[in-house]
């Protein structure tokens, strides 16, 4: 394994890194203040990412996208995380699913999503179903020659701005046949429930949506009858490493910020940094970050490009989670610290940072739903699916 960035990655690398700071970056107080961007700075930034060729990062070329391994993902995401605001989010990254759509279902929604003519929205869990799918209530039964689907979806990140949604429905009401629909936003039945604020700012919203006898056709099953679960660990998979990147990202400007303030400041005839404190929680923050950060820049490689099987990558991606957004909580938690009464300040990044990190911890599987994917798999495969990896052996 050899975990050098390529030229062609340390390129990207560093494109990614100034998209953040000359496009996202100028944007966050813009977005705290307005709790989202005004319509000029929202085109703007949209053309900024089309002309830039980051639209679609995870998808092939030949969908319109830009072709890029989980490795490159991750390093692009990582520079984007760093940006409060979720402002990561305005260059859209369709769901990975739909890449198993037919031709057809990708010339309707695939393609489309990945010029930016369309925008997708995960619809999957609700009041009474989190990180255990087997739960979702929402259901989907024949009728004639089509679908009639019913049931309500909370927190559906990015809904305000999407046009569909790849729905997660239980056909008859059993777990066992949960399948994924695509569902367009104007189709009769669906409903706008309510748009609740949270704790983060976020670019964009998480509304609830119901979906009363909404009726569509077989050409809207993607896959097949009974594969959602399979199509929804698959995104989960890239939703989990993507929170890992981000986060760290996150962390990192947490660092930057912390150490650049705490090297001007002074009190008592000294900068604060002097301090040991102060510098010993600068220390901790670095070598958590050094270790989180080495993690994720592993498991996202054998992704790519070591060969790792569907499965182990599932548990792996778990620990990554678990272990990036901890972290970086952590790292955010210090962050403010250090910077005392400023820190508590909207007006300070490192104060966005600890706001929004906390839903990390949470979304696309809560910590303890990590830890409980990571103990079925020590006891299932012992401790070397998480000690070692392909080509440790030798």
């Amino acid at each position: 394994m050899n975990l050098r960035l390529t030229e062609e990655d340390a390129a990207l690398q560093a494109k990614a890194r100034r998209f953040a700071d000359e496009v996202l970056l100028p944007l966050e107080l813009e977005c705290e203040e307005h709790d989202g961007l005004t319509p000029d700075s929202a085109v703007a930034a949209k053309q900024a990412v089309l002309d830039l060729g980051f639209q679609a990062i995870n998808h092939a070329v030949s969908d319109g996208g830009q072709g890029l391994d989980t490795f490159q993902v991750m390093l692009v995401e990582e520079q984007w995380g760093r940006v409060t605001g979720a402002l990561w989010d305005v260059p859209w990254r369709p769901s990975i699913p739909l890449a198993a759509g037919t031709d057809e279902q990708k010339e309707r929604f695939l393609r489309p999503a990945c010029r930016g003519e369309r925008r997708d929205a995960y619809a999957i869990t609700e009041e009474g179903a989190g990180s255990d799918v087997s739960m979702v209530a929402t259901t989907a039964r024949r009728d004639g020659d089509a679908w009639v689907l019913d049931g309500e979806k909370w927190h559906v990140t990015s809904g305000d701005v999407a046009d569909f949604f790849l729905l997660h429905a239980h056909v008859d009401g059993d777990p066992a046949k949960a399948t994924i629909f695509l569902v367009d936003k104007d189709t009769p039945g669906v409903r706008l429930v309510r748009t609740p604020k949270y704790t983060h700012t976020f670019v964009f919203e998480h509304p609830i949506f119901a979906f009363e006898g909404v009726r569509v056709g077989d050409d809207r099953v993607l896959g097949e009858v009974g594969q959602g679960f399979e199509l929804t660990k698959d995104w989960f998979v890239e939703e989990r490493l993507m929170i890992g990147a981000r986060t760290m990202g996150a962390s990192e400007r947490c660092l930057d910020e912390a150490l650049a303030f705490a090297t001007e400041r002074r009190q008592f005839g000294s900068p604060i940094a002097d301090f040991q404190a102060i510098g010993f929680m600068l220390a901790d923050m670095a070598a958590e970050i050094m270790a989180a950060t080495s993690m994720l820049y592993r498991v996202c490689w054998e992704a790519a490009r070591g060969g790792v099987d569907r499965k182990q990558l599932h548990a792996e991606a778990s620990a990554v989670k678990l272990v990036c957004s901890e972290t970086a909580g952590r790292v955010a938690d210090r962050a403010v610290q250090i910077f005392g009464g400023r820190g508590y300040m909207r007006e300070q990044a490192v104060e966005r940072h600890w706001r929004e990190l906390r839903v990390d911890r949470i979304w696309e599987g809560t910590s303890e739903i990590q830890r409980l994917v990571i103990v079925h798999e020590l006891r299932k495969r012992g401790p070397a699916a998480y000690t070692g990896w392909p080509g440790a052996e030798a």
